[in-house]
């Protein structure tokens, strides 16, 4: 017997039966053995022992990625928190008409609703680009910059309110607010809207022909039930409905894992509905205080419990519609998860596993417009010999 085995040898004879009980000898090449300890007694070589040359020691073992969970089991959790994007978005106080819409999608692209003739709606929501201009704040009137992100339009409509603090209750009310807002549009006053409409022959045609009867139908509340009604059509269907809708192979595993994932973590007590948001109001910070200037709702409500309040938004495209937050700072999909995991969940931060299933969820949300034809620039009505020249002061 080699003489380096001796001590090992005697060693193990004199030990007590409740070690020999947790301990077992593996040949190691031809003439070696080393002392392997079960219940964490330690590895060959770190119990004063040099392991033998040559002598193999377990490998840390790899890390298995996260099951792939039951695609109908998720399906039936994911039921109760969310629904399938509707075709359109109706309202039963600004029916549907196709002359509405026709009409909404000219003022949308209309930069003759700005005072300088530069911005339209399309200028701050652009939709060829997931409805938003990826800046963290939006130009508007001479280069003016607003204080908040301007989110998508897409899918907006079936939000319970508008604006970041909810100050729209709809579409409708929302489409006539920018136009008079000294930083955005700024048109000097509603009266100086209706003029310059009134202004443009084609204008006041179509009005007459989209709200027949009405004794003057180029009005604040009409521009906002035409732009509101082109805009209730701004649907983004995408493999998350389809799965809502019961095919089990629309989303793909690492996606099912992002789903599960956005359930168990409780992403789901803010982010619901048939956009993934955008049915509540909610303070940012639920396990850890997020700093921010940014009064939120209070500027609106004045009531000390909306401070730092928002609206939550909706997740559809998000992977499309960076920067994120109401202020624009998160600049990446990673950093906005990231600061989720931070001040939202108990455990504080993400796993790159993680963040990669998260991610694949949310680029599930990733739809388009089912009819590319109804995004496209319209023609314009022709100005008028009274239509206002641009006015940049």
């Amino acid at each position: 017997m080699p003489r380096p085995i001796l001590p090992v040898i005697t060693a193990i004879l004199r030990a007590p039966a409740s070690f020999l009980a947790t301990a077992r000898l593996a040949y190691a090449g031809s003439a070696a053995l080393t002392l392997v300890l079960a219940c964490g007694g330690g590895e060959a070589g770190t119990a004063g022992t040099p392991a033998p040359s040559g002598a193999k020691t377990d490998a840390p073992k790899k890390k298995t990625a996260r099951p792939a969970p039951s695609p109908a089991q998720l399906l039936d959790a994911a039921a109760k928190y969310f629904s399938p994007l509707p075709a359109r978005s109706e309202s039963a106080s600004n029916p549907t008409t196709p002359e509405k819409i026709a009409l909404g999608r000219q003022l949308y692209f209309d930069s003759r609703l700005s005072k300088g003739q530069d911005v339209s709606c399309n200028t701050c929501h652009l939709l060829d680009k997931f409805g938003v201009d990826s800046e963290p704040t939006s130009k508007g009137h001479k280069g003016q910059r607003g204080e908040r992100n301007s989110p998508t339009v897409y899918n907006a409509a079936t939000h319970f309110a508008q604006f970041w603090d909810g100050r729209a209750a709809t579409v409708e009310d929302q489409a006539q607010m920018p136009i008079t807002n000294p930083v955005e549009m700024a048109m000097t006053d509603a009266g100086y809207v209706l003029r310059t409409l009134k202004s443009i022959p084609g204008y006041v045609e179509a009005f007459a022909k989209t709200f027949p009867g009405e004794p003057e139908p180029i009005n604040m509340v009409n521009i906002g039930k035409a732009i509101g009604s082109f805009e209730r059509g701004l649907m983004t269907p995408a493999p998350f409905d389809e799965f809502l809708a019961g095919k089990m192979t629309a989303l793909d595993g690492d996606a099912l894992r992002g789903l599960e994932l956005f359930i168990e973590f409780n992403c789901i007590s803010c982010h619901t509905g048939p956009t993934v948001g955008g049915t509540m109001y909610q303070k940012l910070g639920s396990v850890k205080n997020y700093e921010t200037k940014d009064e939120g709702r209070f500027k609106i409500t004045k009531d000390e419990k909306d401070k730092y309040v928002f609206k939550v938004p909706g997740l559809r495209n998000v992977t499309k519609t960076a920067p994120y937050l109401h202020d624009g700072s998160a600049t990446t999909l990673d950093d906005v998860l990231n600061i989720m995991a931070t001040y939202q969940i108990p455990k504080g931060s993400l796993t790159d596993e993680e963040r990669t299933y998260l991610k694949a969820f949310l680029t599930s949300l990733e739809g388009k417009i089912a009819d590319p034809t109804y995004i496209a620039v319209p023609t314009l009505p022709p100005a008028g010999p009274e239509t206002p020249k641009p006015d940049l002061n």
